[in-house]
């Protein structure tokens, strides 16, 4: 079955898979911090209204599989996820200042999942973790 969603004059179905990394892929996101991002990931969803399915991260990069409202626009979620999380984590974690810079680079991956099953996509978004 599929679900869609809706706005107040819009029905959509949009969700994309999302990638960025770490400024100079720098194996940054520990178990701590990634757990952290994850966090702010949510929050920054629920204020969002969009509905993250599925997160991982590795040490130096981050998956997500997010169903985004066409109108508010992936570009500002991942803008807002990306920015906090980057002010948040460098603030609690101080081995991140010392590090970097910032925690990002500035560009990212983002491609709508169209007909691919989403059952295929979280398997290979939580099987990006390296233990």
């Amino acid at each position: 079955m599929i679900v869609m969603d809706s706005n107040n004059n819009t029905v959509f179905r949009c969700t994309f898979h999302v990638v960025w990394c770490t400024k100079y892929r720098r194996k940054l996101l520990a178990t701590e911090v990634e757990s952290r991002l994850k966090e702010i990931a949510s929050e920054v969803a629920a204020e969002t209204r969009c509905t993250i399915r599925e997160m991982e991260g590795d040490l130096d990069h981050f998956h997500m599989l997010v169903d985004c409202d066409p109108q508010f626009g992936i570009h500002r979620f991942v803008k807002a996820v990306k920015g906090r999380s980057s002010r948040l984590l460098r603030k609690e974690f101080s081995q991140l200042r010392t590090r970097v810079p910032t925690l990002w680079t500035n560009s990212y991956f983002v491609a709508t999942v169209g007909g691919a099953p989403l059952a295929a996509i979280k398997k290979y978004i939580e099987n990006q973790k390296c233990n």
